[in-house]
């Protein structure tokens, strides 16, 4: 199979279209700079808090339909030990942005510019930078799998390097992030998504229309309970594992910068509300192309294609079953739309990713601590470095050869167990204290290390009940996740409340407060109570998307 070229023209010309678009974004950010004097910077975060539900809607949808989601769900109904039952995404998705309903008001009412802002108010900037850390490797590792979803996909379709297809994919992302900020993603994202939405579900018929799946019925494989193979099943001593995944894929996101940077970018508390409802009910939908593509694909006759048997599972190649699927069983041309559906959905996430990171290292750790007297000009060149290093150093992880699926897990781990539990109390429990965060922090970080991660090759310290070894790796089939989750929410409780017991009732001496924590929690009530006065609200902007 030679180039494609018509695929690798039309491939450039959407990637031409997106620079382009990036451009003309970065020029209206600089026309509302213009009129933000001041707050430039929080203009390239959160676009002026002047993002309408449609727009947030789009763009907050894109972040989480990436290539990783795409290629993954399809990995997942394919595979013969997995199927639908173990397909998350489109589920998990609705649910993440169900409950980020309960933190998007709180967030946005106090005018917040990045998921960080509650603990550095009330925890101060060691804990803060703590909590930096595990987000910004989840960023990392989130650029790296949507890369490599996308560099597998073209390496089939188009047959061109997948090296060669991840740096440019990677260049004209960071590109168009560096100088526009969130007005760059917003508008990309429309575009992006308005693709993704047409071209997957285009895919759809033509593939039911191939005379390989047309004559599937006779070749599908069933299992025990005749149901096809790609309905799946979750044995009892696997109900451990199927819980900790969800819950990892569903609560992992909302502890997300990529989540609340569009929260906060709403022009309202209520709106940002509504945006992440709709959002949850699209993202839902967007995610069903790939769960039928991964149902066809089980139950094609792959002898009737170009790629013959055996099928791609038995050659170790169910991670490109979208793309093989959509080369092989789809018209050539139906596949190059393909591709850019997913090319579109590696730069909407891959974006969110790089501003994320960049938002909350430049507002928390720089502006902050490190130059307390930066000008905003400043400001915005620390962003843009900022979103560079994470591209790059993104792209270098891209070129690993693990299952996007378990990267993609992998990306959500370090949110759900050590962050989701820390921001969910930061923001609800007012009676959390920074002695409960950092013996939580520490406790969480040390129980997930010593229970191991197949991925990285780490082996557990501590086993749980039904751990099982398959090919030499002891894999975890109990919810220790969730167990390690549940265990940092009740030492965030137990361990603040005995610190707030013994220095109110003056059991420890005032003295001995090193972290001055009840003195920043009095500050940190007061200024959350203390009316906005008119000339410090935000500049509501007259211009809009």
């Amino acid at each position: 199979m030679g180039v494609h070229v018509a695929g690798l023209v039309a491939v450039g010309v959407f990637y031409l279209v997106i620079l382009l678009t990036g451009i003309f974004a970065s020029r209206k950010s600089k026309q509302v700079e213009k009129q933000c004097s001041g707050k430039k910077s929080e203009v390239t975060i959160v676009g002026g808090r002047n993002i309408n539900v449609v727009i947030g809607v789009f763009t907050m949808t894109a972040t989480w339909i990436g290539g990783n989601s795409i290629m993954g769900t399809a990995e997942v109904v394919y595979s013969p030990a997995q199927g639908l039952v173990w397909a998350f995404g489109p589920l998990a998705y609705f649910l993440n942005f169900f409950l980020g309903l309960f933190l998007a008001k709180p967030m946005r009412s106090k005018r917040y510019v990045t998921m960080l802002d509650p603990f550095q108010h009330r925890y101060g900037q060691l804990f803060t930078t703590a909590i930096l850390l595990p987000a910004l490797v989840c960023d990392i590792l989130w650029v790296a799998c949507i890369l490599a979803a996308l560099g597998g996909m073209m390496s089939i379709i188009l047959d061109v390097s997948s090296t060669i297809s991840i740096i440019i994919s990677a260049a004209v992302s960071i590109i168009y992030t560096l100088f526009g900020g969130l007005y760059a993603v917003a508008y990309t994202d429309i575009i992006q998504l308005s693709f993704i939405f047409v071209c997957l579900w285009l895919c759809i018929p033509f593939m039911f229309l191939s005379p390989a799946v047309t004559d599937a019925p006779q070749t599908a494989h069933f299992n025990q309970s005749s149901f096809p193979s790609w309905i799946g099943e979750v044995k009892l001593e696997d109900a451990g594992k199927w819980t900790d995944d969800f819950l990892v894929m569903s609560v992992g996101g909302l502890a997300c910068q990529a989540l609340f940077q569009r929260i906060l970018a709403a022009s309202s508390s209520t709106q940002a509300q509504v945006t992440c409802f709709a959002a949850g009910g699209l993202a839902f939908i967007l995610g069903i192309p790939s769960v039928i593509i991964g149902a066809l694909a089980t139950s094609a006759d792959w002898n009737q294609t170009d790629y013959g048997l055996p099928p791609p599972y038995e050659r170790g190649e169910a991670g490109n079953v979208l793309p093989l699927a959509l080369s092989y069983i789809t018209p050539s041309w139906m596949s190059v739309l393909g591709i850019g559906a997913v090319a579109a959905a590696v730069m909407s996430s891959m974006d969110s990713a790089l501003l994320s990171s960049g938002s909350m290292f430049t507002q928390n750790i720089y502006k902050t601590t490190l130059r307390k007297q930066a000008s905003e000009r400043e400001l915005q060149w620390v962003i843009r470095i900022s979103v560079l290093l994470v591209g790059l150093a993104g792209t270098g992880l891209a070129f690993n050869k693990t299952s996007i699926i378990e990267l993609w897990l992998l990306a959500l781990d370090l949110l759900y167990c050590i962050i989701a539990p820390q921001l969910v109390c930061v923001v609800l429990l007012r009676s959390a204290n920074c002695y409960g965060a950092i013996s939580s922090y520490m406790i969480a970080l040390l129980l997930r290390g010593l229970s191991g991660e197949p991925a990285l090759g780490i082996p557990p310290v501590l086993l749980y009940p039904g751990w099982r070894e398959e090919h030499g790796v002891i894999r975890q089939y109990f919810p220790f996740k969730t167990l390690i989750v549940l265990i940092s929410l009740a030492a965030i409780y137990l361990i603040s409340w005995l610190f707030q017991l013994a220095f109110t009732r003056h059991l420890i001496p005032q003295s001995w407060d090193v972290l001055d924590s009840f003195k920043k929690n009095m500050e940190a009530e007061v200024e959350e109570e203390r009316p906005i006065s008119n000339e410090n609200k935000d500049f509501v902007l007259s211009t809009s998307f």
